[in-house]
């Protein structure tokens, strides 16, 4: 987020890796919040660490 300026990246953000390969960053964040219900305690508490706000 830092790198960005500040708040998540959208939906359609893929994220180049160092490997070559992409990864959907955008897509895993939204589904990240869809099952925000199923996320265990430290799960949602390493998201809120980095600045999620709907994980706090």
């Amino acid at each position: 987020m830092e790198r960005e300026g500040g708040g998540l990246p959208g939906r359609g953000h893929v994220e180049l890796l160092p490997d070559g390969s992409e990864h959907r960053t955008g897509v895993w964040i939204v589904n990240q919040k869809q099952r925000r219900d199923r996320l265990d305690p430290s799960q949602l508490a390493a998201l809120a660490e980095l600045g999620v706000d709907w994980a706090r």
